[in-house]
């Protein structure tokens, strides 16, 4: 395989370059079988989260509950070529995190524009939450109680206090 440099003038043709082949559509059903079994490596690729505020929809409806899937490099790349991440380079952000997010409460289809009329708040929130899951792997952050001054890890993927 030849390597090319990634420049910003060829990053699409590259992407395009890299799309997997569409699979040929069957004409008959293939004989029943069993799945073929998934084995599972331990690699946790989704992470459920809570966001502080939530989410509200045209219908007034707050949207908490979410999830978001670990990124991949094409993820990472793809916003370069968004026009809009080229006339502000702070809507990188918006384009990633729309990207990764796979659900917000009933949302399923979570778009550029649903990360844009999230609080403030929420979107710092999903932004820590990307580069912990991310780079850390994991949604557990480090603290120490102000009072006793005492260390313990939080999850911060959003769960109730007590629960596992």
């Amino acid at each position: 395989m030849r390597r090319r440099t990634v420049t910003a003038g060829n990053l699409e043709e590259i992407l395009q370059a890299t799309e997997p082949a569409q699979a040929p559509e069957r004409t008959a059903a293939p004989p029943a079988a069993a799945p073929p079994r998934r084995e599972d490596h331990g690699l946790r690729t989704e992470f459920e989260f809570e966001l502080p505020r939530g989410y509200v929809d045209e219908a007034g409806t707050v949207h908490r509950h979410g999830s978001m899937r670990l990124a991949t490099a094409r993820d990472e790349l793809r916003p370069q070529i968004d026009l809009r991440v080229k006339e502000n380079p702070a809507y990188l952000s918006v384009v990633l995190l729309s990207q990764v997010i796979t659900r917000i409460g009933s949302i399923s289809d979570v778009h550029a524009g649903i990360v844009e009329r999230m609080y403030a708040t929420d979107v710092a929130f999903l932004q820590d939450f990307y580069r912990r899951v991310n780079s850390e792997g994991h949604t557990r952050a480090a603290v120490t109680c102000p009072h006793c001054e005492g260390g313990f890890e939080v999850d911060l993927s959003g769960g109730r206090l007590g629960e596992s």
